[in-house]
């Protein structure tokens, strides 16, 4: 059974869907998601012997919404999943798991809380240490300086996107589900859109039931999103420049230290954003990488596309675990 509860941490409240008993296990979902997307993993890994905990992240479903821009930075976010390890597992360093924007916000929580991380999983999304170019200011020269569309760069302005999806919250996110799929590759997310366009534009909305989303499910987000809106969610990518400053000045070492699993789809259109692909990247930023899985045929969405296939290798690694 799994049991919503609200966790204070770090200042704020997480809506928290918690199972099982056993070692912790934290699931961090990225955009545009919440718990939910955890819906095949939670089971899973309450039955070979772990307590799950999958937050809605601070900004989505039921969580706290703060406004401010900065409130949705790295060091904030990072600091509430330490805090929710603390108050869940207080004795015991935890495991942290994220994908898509959960990705990045567990790399570094393992990076910054070594202590309280014992082990960390990145899903879609591979680690990387701060470069000397901000990424948005990369994506605005490979994308905007030429007329290019580019979403994280449509996100920036405040109030834009947040009008475009709210519209419609089950038919935005519908097409998202939909144009990062390894269903819709190669044309899901259309790549020659100029820059003006908005980010739904040229979308197909899916034909549902797919197997591995139905129309429960979509209505399901869409329902989390017609609660929350989407600024907070948007806000985590108006934090590019905060960030980089932050991870490049902090002391911590830029190298993860701790057992690291990296999980990732054959058709997922990140990992084009990446200048090698994931298994000669991590070795040199992941210390003790223990298993780099890419998933032929599957998209974004990997744990809600291949569910068995990630339940799988996350239970077997984390069952190695010291």
């Amino acid at each position: 059974m799994t049991d919503m509860q609200k966790i204070a941490t770090n200042g704020i409240a997480l809506n928290v869907a918690l199972a099982g008993d056993g070692p912790l296990v934290i699931l961090v979902h990225g955009f545009p998601e919440s718990w939910y997307s955890w819906r095949h993993q939670i089971p899973a890994l309450a039955k070979a012997g772990y307590r799950v905990a999958a937050p809605d992240v601070r900004g989505y479903g039921e969580s706290d919404r703060p406004h401010a821009i900065e409130a949705y930075d790295m060091e904030s976010m990072t600091a509430d999943f330490a805090g929710l390890a603390k108050a869940l597992s207080p004795d015991d360093p935890a495991v942290i798991v994220g994908h898509d924007w959960g990705a990045p916000l567990a790399w570094n929580s393992a990076r910054l809380y070594p202590d309280t991380f014992r082990a960390v999983a990145g899903l879609s999304v591979p680690y990387s240490t701060p470069g000397e170019t901000v990424p948005l200011d990369l994506y605005k020269k490979l994308f905007t300086e030429k007329g290019r569309f580019f979403y994280q760069v449509y996100f920036q302005d405040e109030g834009i996107a947040e009008a475009e999806l709210e519209a419609d919250p089950e038919d935005s996110i519908a097409r998202f589900l939909w144009a990062w799929s390894g269903d819709a590759y190669p044309d899901g997310w259309p790549t020659d859109k100029p820059h003006g366009d908005k980010v739904l534009t040229g979308i197909s909305r899916p034909p549902l039931p797919l197997p591995w989303l139905t129309q429960e499910d979509v209505d399901t987000f869409a329902a989390q999103f017609e609660a929350s809106g989407f600024r907070g969610p948007l806000n985590r990518y108006r934090n590019w420049h905060r960030d980089h400053a932050f991870l490049k000045n902090h002391p911590s070492n830029p190298i993860i230290q701790q057992p690291a699993l990296f999980i990732g789809g054959e058709y997922d259109p990140v990992l084009t954003m990446f200048a090698r692909p994931p298994a000669e990247l991590l070795p040199d930023v992941l210390a003790d990488l223990q298993g780099c899985h890419m998933l032929p045929g599957i998209g974004h969405w990997t744990q809600q596309e291949a569910p068995e296939a990630v339940n799988t290798r996350l239970i077997d690694w984390l069952a190695k675990l010291h």
